[in-house]
């Protein structure tokens, strides 16, 4: 969810739908362009029937993490988001804490984010999320996730990422619905800080092809529980029939295909990875279909086994 970004869902109605059944609800938003009050007033204007207490973010879970390690630090976030900061001390800081800063990820201000981790002597960086990038009215914009890896390489540190695809943020959100991963369901239209984050958590997860959606050149993992049990067994006979390597040709075979705009070969190591291969410009060598397809022989067969 995007509402403080400049676009949201325009149809509130799902919602409302599922608030009436028995199932239990909440929006997970890596949002840091604005405080939780503010987007979720937003989202009531726009006919959503929705609380703050529904609503988790990465920035009062970035307090939290503060408090509790007594840290004090160097903000480098939208104004709009300050508001959830109120009461964290600031001053000397020994730490830094970088958001969705949208037009402040000025060299200057980038500068001062680096200049306080560099100067630490065991630097600390955290970052509400990790997107690459959002979409807005006007298009795609960059998300923090770029600035992060740029303090990370000059710095020489590893940030420590707080919300989505955070697996502390998504048990953060499991303990506050009392349910176990496996019985909760993720639905949004990132792969990675949404479904893949899920899925590494143990939940299932639900992609929207709506929003930020777009077909990419990337790896995504995905969890044995989307193969039926019979496509497990007839990929195990395949492998074990037909041997490792002239079985996963056979498999890549068969799941090979080309998508309806006939530009991108969707190449399927089944279960595992799912590629998107531009032909025009061979961005994935047979070398990394066959490995992940290996990977895949001995997984079947020892699910096969067990």
């Amino acid at each position: 969810m995007t509402a403080g970004r400049g676009t949201a869902w325009p149809f509130p109605a799902p919602s409302k739908r599922l608030k009436a059944s028995d199932l239990t609800l909440r929006f997970c938003t890596n949002e840091t362009q604005a405080s939780r009050k503010k987007f979720v007033a937003k989202l009531q204007r726009l006919g959503f029937d929705i609380s703050v207490g529904e609503v988790f973010s990465p920035a009062p879970a970035a307090v939290a993490v503060l408090r509790e390690r007594g840290l004090r630090p160097h903000l480098l976030v939208c104004d709009g988001v300050l508001p959830e900061f109120d009461g964290v001390e600031t001053s000397d800081p020994n730490c830094v804490v970088i958001g969705d800063a949208a037009e402040k990820f000025s060299y200057a201000n980038l500068n001062e984010a680096f200049r306080v981790l560099i100067g630490l002597e065991k630097p600390t960086l955290f970052s509400l999320g990790k997107g690459k990038y959002y979409k807005e009215t006007d298009g795609l914009s960059l998300d923090v996730g770029v600035y992060m890896k740029a303090l990370e390489y000059a710095c020489d540190v590893e940030a420590e990422v707080i919300g989505k695809p955070s697996a502390a943020f998504f048990r953060s959100v499991l303990n506050d619905m009392a349910l176990q991963p496996h019985e909760v369901m993720m639905i949004g239209d990132d792969l990675v800080n949404d479904i893949g984050g899920a899925q590494q958590c143990g939940m299932k997860g639900v992609q929207v092809r709506t929003g930020k959606y777009r077909v990419v050149v990337q790896p995504l993992l995905f969890h044995s529980y989307l193969l039926r049990e019979d496509v497990l067994r007839s990929l195990a006979a395949t492998l074990l029939i037909k041997g490792p390597v002239r079985g996963a040709l056979d498999i890549l075979g068969c799941y090979t295909r080309f998508s309806v705009r006939q530009k991108d070969l969707q190449v399927f190591g089944y279960g595992n990875v799912l590629w998107h291969l531009d032909l025009q410009q061979n961005k994935l060598e047979l070398f990394h279909i066959l490995s992940h397809c290996l990977g895949l022989f001995f997984r079947v067969t020892l699910q096969m086994k067990s």
